[in-house]
């Protein structure tokens, strides 16, 4: 019998729509805590980035300190603009990113050297500017195509199936 709370329910729930706005802010954000990374090697910065993705993947915005930012804070500044985008690609790309950042620590915390680290911080630096400066979320592309091989089912994300015409020209 699944007994799952509506209160952890809606906890270890992801946004579905996400404003792309918010997750530009995010991104950014994690642009400039890769940067801080790369030019001090504090492993406080590398665990605020871990925690930010697993807060991230887990629980949307909710537990997520950049996360809460951007939603709460920096775009009401902005004027609270809202351009709404499927969730479950957006969850992806944040799985991604959880993945760079658990295997920079591990190779900080138990590796003998920190250009390992640099690397895997630099490379998920890299995307989030992608996403930041040009709007291009690569893990969400990775999504449609594994949408398009099978290996994600349509149920996941009925909103991110691309008609074939489209993509065929007709």
């Amino acid at each position: 019998m699944n007994k799952i709370s509506p209160i952890a329910r809606e906890l270890f729930s992801f946004p579905n729509p996400v404003n792309e706005y918010a997750a530009r802010l995010v991104a950014f954000m994690v642009v400039i805590l890769a940067l801080s990374f790369l030019i001090t090697g504090n492993k406080w910065v590398l665990l605020l980035l871990g925690y930010g993705f697993l807060a991230r993947v887990a629980t949307g915005p909710t537990l997520s300190p950049i996360g809460l930012l951007a939603t709460k804070v920096l775009i009401p500044i902005f004027g609270n603009h809202d351009k709404p985008v499927p969730g479950p690609p957006k969850r992806f790309a944040q799985s991604i990113g959880l993945g760079f950042s658990l295997a920079a620590l591990v190779t900080f915390f138990l590796g003998d050297s920190i250009v390992v680290t640099r690397y895997l911080i630099g490379i998920l630096g890299f995307f989030a500017s992608l996403e930041t400066f040009l709007g291009f979320c690569t893990g969400c592309y990775v999504f449609s195509w594994l949408m398009k091989f099978g290996l994600v089912p349509e149920s996941v994300c009925k909103e991110c199936i691309i008609d074939p015409s489209v993509l065929n020209g007709t």
